[in-house]
């Protein structure tokens, strides 16, 4: 893929390391003061998983699509426990929702990149709520460090990429400056049968 240089909002673009791969997680707590206001009301704890619910996180993870009789099958459990399982680890948020891992590339997405912006102090749930409706954004998450935030894009090419940075983010009034950093290829780490250790 043809790398096209961006002049975006205050800074000179950066090309990223081949192999940069964003965490499963779509939100990233600092571990430093946030740049955003007062802490969100605490969510209640869920409850303790134990080892069967693990192992059907590592199932669902890797096929969202098993059934519930084939998930009771694989975890030696009946089919009610199953589903009982399922259920509050939805209740409680464990899991937040069920999809597809997708080749962005061969879904018409050829043009990915990590995007750093620095934003305004205290803004960071109204930056949020406006690159969550941005086309093509995958993952965001307020950062600790020489930025603010973090976000990951796929679009169909470099053209509209560089639309969406400099015609959608750089108008957002809260973002000071942003930094693009190309992905050249990724690679999904995803939950995989060959990784017992995951979730474990």
């Amino acid at each position: 893929m043809a790398a096209e240089r961006m002049a975006d909002k205050g800074e000179e673009p950066r090309r990223a390391t081949p192999a940069a791969t964003p965490s499963a997680a779509p939100s990233v707590v600092p571990s430093a003061a946030p740049v955003g206001p007062a802490a969100e009301p605490p969510v209640p704890p869920a409850r303790p998983l134990d080892s069967i619910d693990r192992d059907i996180l590592r199932i669902l993870q890797t096929d969202g699509r098993a059934s519930i009789r084939s998930v009771a099958e694989r975890v030696h459990v009946s089919r009610a426990n199953a589903y009982a399982r399922i259920n509050r680890l939805v209740e409680d948020g464990v899991i937040r929702g069920f999809g597809a891992r997708v080749d962005h590339e061969r879904a018409g997405q050829g043009a990915s990149a990590y995007i750093t912006l620095k934003i305004v102090q205290n803004s960071w749930r109204t930056v949020r709520e406006q690159l969550q409706a941005l086309p093509g954004a995958t993952h965001i998450a307020l950062v600790s460090g020489d930025f603010d935030v973090l976000l990951l894009v796929h679009t169909p090419d470099n053209r509209a990429l560089r639309e969406l940075v400099l015609t959608r983010i750089q108008s957002i009034p809260e973002v000071l400056s942003t930094r693009t950093l190309l992905v050249f290829e990724e690679t999904d780490l995803g939950p995989r049968p060959d990784r017992p250790a995951e979730l474990a």
